[in-house]
């Protein structure tokens, strides 16, 4: 049984299969005339053409979010055969830095142009940077799985799961906990997250009482969820070491999921003292950028699941070296939400990674983007992928706002090249 058709492609399944894509004549239609970027339908060649970076743009969209960390600006990468490629994340000024040493280079070689973009100034990428990297890397992606008439998936070799488990923060509030916690199980949800409790109104944060009143929430959700269902909860980085302690043993014996960010986030050699006082599992990353912020925590196995996502960490190229580093230490990747391009990404890159994978959404499910009548497919709390080429996501500019326009090459710092063509430093 396939589903009707939708004008927004927040796409849906039935009964858990995925639906049939027959779509293209509908977005052709409907798009025709707008200026929208669509997937290309060319068929997958043996070789990829020689391609140039031509042009990069960077869009603000309608519900864009004052936080870097979750910048939902579209960042569009054009080549000289006429594909354009989608990104998402970083600023206005961090774009046109990294967007213009793209100019005149083969977008094909992705890893290499990470390398100059990470590597081509003074310092190394700092995290605000790197958002704007991901972006463009990410795009890079969606350029590379067009021009070959392949999802990007494929590139990173192949499926290892139909779908990906969900979790929601913020599910949609039912009356109490209790109730909330039952319909985001009923919903499909593999978990259903809350957070360390907030104080009273006009009251300051008493961690000893936050601590008190967090587990009577955690109580209620665990009875909420039921024996078979599951919920975890985020401490926010809000309580010192002995409350996380305190708050960790508290719920052990309603097993979470997960227990994430327990301490803040600076030093992450405090995580040597939690694992030793910690009996439940821990998420960690959402705050890191790339892999050296993490690989620490990951190669003493100091946390059970990475909370980095995409594009914070500089887009797919550093986040599947990253879960590569998880792979080897048998730790799981529970990424943080971020803006739906990124989130399509994830689903790519989840996609084919072979240990445990739960995404985090936020409410009842992604919401339709008018600036993005193609996006991600969800259904019953998973999301699942799909074969278009690229990232399968569909972007029309006419719903958004040209913020930054990049044609011209600049790159200010020499770049030295091993004998071979790599690039080393400066």
């Amino acid at each position: 049984m396939k589903p009707q058709q939708k004008p927004f492609l927040l796409e849906t399944y039935n009964d858990g299969n995925p639906m049939d894509m027959k779509r293209r004549s509908f977005l052709t239609t409907t798009l025709l005339g707008t200026g929208a970027f669509q997937l290309s339908p060319a068929p997958a060649r043996a070789a990829l053409e020689k391609m140039k970076v031509t042009r990069i743009r960077c869009y603000a969209t309608p519900n864009a979010k004052p936080t870097l960390n979750q910048s939902t600006n579209i960042v569009t990468v054009e080549t000289d055969q006429g594909i354009t490629g989608i990104g998402e994340g970083g600023s206005k000024e961090t774009v046109e830095q990294c967007g213009a040493m793209l100019i005149g280079d083969d977008p094909a070689r992705i890893d290499q142009l990470w390398q100059l973009m990470f590597r081509g100034y003074f310092y190394p990428a700092g995290r605000e940077k790197l958002h704007a990297i991901g972006a463009l890397d990410t795009a890079l992606w969606d350029i590379k799985g067009k021009a070959l008439g392949a999802p990007v998936y494929q590139l990173l070799g192949g499926l290892s799961r139909d779908h990906i488990e969900c979790y929601s923060t913020g599910f949609p509030r039912q009356g109490s906990l209790r109730e909330t916690a039952r319909a985001c199980m009923e919903a499909g949800f593999r978990a259903f997250r809350i957070s360390v409790a907030d104080p009273d109104k006009d009251q300051p944060f008493d961690a000893h009482h936050i601590v008190q009143k967090t587990h009577q929430n955690c109580l209620e959700v665990r009875e909420g969820v039921g024996k078979d269902g599951d919920w975890a909860i985020d401490f926010h980085t809000r309580l010192e070491l002995p409350q996380a302690v305190r708050l960790s043993a508290l719920i052990e014996s309603l097993e979470p999921y997960f227990v994430e960010d327990l301490v803040r986030s600076e030093n992450r050699n405090l995580y040597r003292t939690l694992r030793q006082q910690v009996r439940v599992p821990i998420a960690v990353g959402e705050q890191y950028g790339d892999r050296w912020d993490s690989h620490e925590l990951i190669e003493q196995q100091l946390i059970d699941y990475s909370r980095v996502s995409i594009p914070n960490v500089g887009g797919i190229t550093e986040f599947m070296k990253i879960a590569a580093l998880c792979e080897t230490h048998y730790i799981g990747l529970i990424p943080h939400f971020t803006g739906p391009v990124a989130t399509a990404a994830l689903v790519h890159a989840c996609s084919v990674f072979p240990g445990p994978v739960l995404m985090e959404i936020l409410g009842a499910g992604p919401r339709a983007e008018p600036h993005l009548p193609a996006c991600v497919s969800f259904e019953r709390g998973k999301l699942w992928p799909n074969s278009r080429p690229g990232l399968g996501v569909e972007f029309d500019p006419q719903r958004a706002q040209l913020i930054a326009e990049i044609t011209e090459r600049s790159r200010p710092i020499r770049t030295f090249r091993r004998p071979d063509g790599s690039i080393t430093n400066w």
